[in-house]
């Protein structure tokens, strides 16, 4: 459990400056240059989730059964990643309506996948990785906001026509692939069974 707790406080730690220490963050940039804050930070970001898949994995053979979820969390859980797919697909989908009326698509689908796999899952490994999540994701949204609403920045996107289309059709067709086959593959459980 050791190594996942790690993996998550440099994962999330990474993914917080901003929320933290924005001026920090600024400063440092300015000094490195973006290039060798970008590489340091996809660095940490990505021994932080090797840490965390690595601690996921180890934590899950020794499980701690917390709750047993109830059958229909299986079924509630479908609709709430099929959701955090479009979310994910309309954050990297220029001029889509679903990112100019959500403005953060992805710290939504971020909480969409995290409060699903809560909702499925009982056991310590399973609420540490998901719990975090959950609590970065709704943090992350809240400071976003918070800071949109004091600089006055706020989305303004231009909506081109399909656009809108192409994130749901590419969160959808993502969805079912992840579901069908890249869940088990990748993750050892298949969702549908």
């Amino acid at each position: 459990m050791y190594y996942l707790v790690f993996g998550l406080l440099v994962f999330l730690g990474v993914h917080s400056v901003r929320m933290v220490a924005n001026d920090w963050r600024t400063k440092i940039r300015k000094k490195l240059g973006v290039p060798a804050w970008r590489a340091m930070y996809s660095l940490a970001s990505l021994l932080g989730f090797a840490l965390v898949v690595w601690g996921f994995g180890v934590a899950r053979q020794s499980p701690v059964q917390w709750w047993i979820p109830p059958l229909g969390m299986k079924h509630l859980a479908l609709p709430l990643t099929l959701l955090a797919f479009v979310l994910l697909a309309s954050a990297y989908v220029p001029g889509n309506r679903i990112k100019m009326r959500v403005q953060h698509p992805m710290a939504g689908a971020v909480i969409l996948w995290s409060l699903a796999h809560l909702l499925t899952n009982g056991n310590s490994a399973h609420i540490l990785l998901f719990g975090a999540f959950l609590v970065w994701s709704m943090l992350s949204l809240a400071v976003a906001r918070q800071r949109e609403r004091s600089d006055g920045t706020y989305y303004h996107l231009t909506v081109s026509k399909g656009s809108t289309g192409v994130s749901v059709a590419l969160g959808v067709a993502l969805w079912i692939a992840f579901t069908l086959w890249l869940h088990g593959l990748l993750i050892g459980v298949r969702p549908l069974g």
